[in-house]
């Protein structure tokens, strides 16, 4: 038998209802309501207070165990420091005692160690400073004649009483070698009687068993035959002499003792004066964006990352060790100064080499290629670009070395303002495409794009770089790659136009790779009228690579902005003008 349909019946809504919004999730509290009193009940509050009391009891446990802790390594500090200027007083054993050694001493101590021979002290101020770091890598760098080598000599001393003592001092060649082996036979045999250097393998061996290996190291790939050895001290004199960082990161992994009293104290020192083909890695490194005499949490000069312990470790989100830097000048050492002969040739030196050598000034290298580069008429700070000016996008491709992308404006004057960088390493082509695009979303289109033409090359049927970049969506047409007129260019641009007197190149204070590039990269030792590729040049690559595009073939956007100028104002009278 069928069955009969339901009926459906219609209920009108509710008025009161109708216009009040649905609301999900617990309803506000009236705030003018009274508190709610909970009523506990005894258990529950004698529960609450045994907590509350064994809360507090562990608190006041941890706080009585980190000053046992902190009294227990004083005692020990006392009792090393003690032990050492007993043996030194008595001649068992030439130590080197310090400052640090004396703070928590009684001062008769003090007085009698003032009585003592002194075989060297250091002078005031940042040679002091920097013998008493106590952070892992210190740099100390600025002018010329601060004493900055004779520190460096002086500061593994500290550690030669202990026979597991292994230390490593570097020099680029072996000449410069040569006369850091004389400084120290002037200081070792004084500090230590009877310390040798044993000539054929260049090492000083001194009483206790500690040895001190000086050699040079002129080419990088060489570090690789330190690989397997264990040094507690590691120091390089001269180190923007290398071109990057790479010799003094591998050193980095030889650090290391087994011995409990040097695993607290390993060290890498280093020294230098501003310039060098290496200068920009260093300044990178200790410098920028940096206080002096401050410490700070180690960092990847390329990305900017602070070295951390990784989640789940005891010391989890604090930085693995501490770098400073130690900035030196001609004043800090009394015995250069006393006569002011040696100021006197630092004063007489060109501009460049004077402010490098006597100021210590880091923004200057020495043989730089573009002296005429300066922070306050070339760089500029952020504003909003006009968005009729057309856009540029130059780009220099790496994977394994950093990738540049750099992207200009023209304006009516035919001047280019570089606004935006982009500087990374491995990123895939693919990669670098979308950061391209993410960056260019509220930009107007690019009127030229060009990218180092050997990113065209490639080898068997794949598709190249510059077609992987394309495919993706982000067009490019080969660069000229004529560097010698590329650099002359960039001269061209850095210099005034004669009717304005302003340069016709500007770029923003936050195209940090490009600045840094342009006031420190070094010019070729074997091509004058060339930079030197194995300074850091891909951001000046790029900037060369736009600037040559303007001037062989991108005559378009200058035809474009004349037609615009002639189109903005045409007098009706050509003879007044109006």
């Amino acid at each position: 038998m069928a069955s009969k349909p339901r009926k459906r019946v219609l209920v009108p809504p509710d008025p009161a209802t109708v216009d009040k919004p649905r609301t999900r999730g617990r309803p506000k509290k009236d705030p003018n309501q009274p508190k709610a009193e909970y009523k506990l009940s005894d258990r529950e509050r004698a529960r609450r207070s045994v907590q509350m009391r064994l809360r507090n009891a562990k608190k006041s446990a941890a706080t009585q165990q980190q000053k046992a802790e902190y009294k227990k390594k004083k005692v020990k500090k006392l009792t090393q420091s003690a032990d050492k200027i007993e043996k030194a007083l008595q001649g068992e054993k030439t130590r080197v005692v310090d400052q640090g050694d004396l703070e928590h001493l009684p001062s008769a101590v003090g007085d009698l160690v003032d009585g003592s021979p002194v075989i060297f002290q250091p002078n005031p101020g940042p040679q002091e400073e920097f013998l008493s770091a106590s952070e892992q890598d210190v740099l100390y760098g600025g002018a010329a004649g601060g004493g900055k080598s004779f520190a460096l000599l002086a500061d593994p001393l500290r550690y030669c009483h202990n026979p597991n003592h292994r230390g490593l001092l570097l020099r680029r060649t072996l000449d410069e070698l040569t006369e850091l082996i004389d400084k120290s036979k002037q200081l070792y045999p004084k500090a230590f009687p009877g310390a040798t250097f044993r000539e054929s393998k260049s090492t000083w061996v001194f009483p206790s068993g500690a040895t001190m290996w000086f050699t040079y190291l002129d080419r990088d790939k060489d570090v690789t035959r330190f690989q397997g050895q264990a040094f507690n001290w590691i120091g390089i004199d001269e180190i923007t002499q290398y071109p990057s960082s790479y010799v003094w990161d591998y050193l980095r992994s030889r650090l290391r003792s087994t011995d409990p009293e040097l695993q607290q104290q390993l060290c890498m020192r280093c020294t230098a004066n501003p310039g060098g083909v290496g200068g920009w890695w260093v300044k990178k490194m200790y410098i920028d964006h940096r206080e002096p005499n401050k410490p700070f949490g180690a960092y990847d000069i390329e990305t900017g990352k602070t070295f951390v312990w990784p989640d789940g470790h005891k010391k989890a989100g604090q930085p693995l060790f501490y770098r400073k830097f130690v900035p030196a000048r001609l004043t800090d050492n009394p015995y250069l100064m006393a006569d002011g002969q040696y100021e006197a040739m630092l004063r007489s030196l060109p501009d460049v080499e004077r402010r490098r050598l006597l100021e210590g000034d880091w923004d200057v290298a020495e043989g730089a290629a573009f002296p005429e580069f300066s922070r306050s008429r070339h760089v500029v700070e952020h504003f909003e670009l006009p968005t009729n000016w057309p856009r540029i996008r130059a780009a220099d491709y790496g994977y394994a070395s950093p990738s540049c992308v750099l992207w200009g404006a023209i304006d009516w004057d035919n001047n280019i303002w570089v606004y935006r960088e982009l500087y990374a390493k491995h990123l895939t082509a693919e990669q670098l495409a979308d950061k391209i695009l993410e960056a260019e979303e509220l930009d107007p289109l690019p009127h030229y794009n060009v990218l180092d033409s050997s990113c065209w090359n490639k080898t068997g049927f794949g598709p190249s770089i510059a077609e992987t970049m394309m495919r993706a969506g982000v067009r490019w047409t080969p660069s000229d790659r004529n560097r010698l007129q590329g650099k002359m260019e960039i001269h061209r641009r850095l210099a005034d136009d004669p009717y304005t007197n302003e340069p016709r190149l500007r770029i923003f204070s936050s195209c940090k790779h490009i600045i840094a590039q342009l006031s420190g990269i070094p010019l070729s030792k074997t091509n004058s009228e060339d930079v030197d590729t194995k300074a850091e040049d891909h951001a000046y690559d790029a900037l060369r690579y736009m600037l040559m595009t303007r001037m062989s073939g991108y005559q378009s956007i200058h035809k474009t902005l004349q037609g615009i100028k002639d189109q903005a104002f045409q007098p009706a009278d050509a003879t007044f003008g109006y």
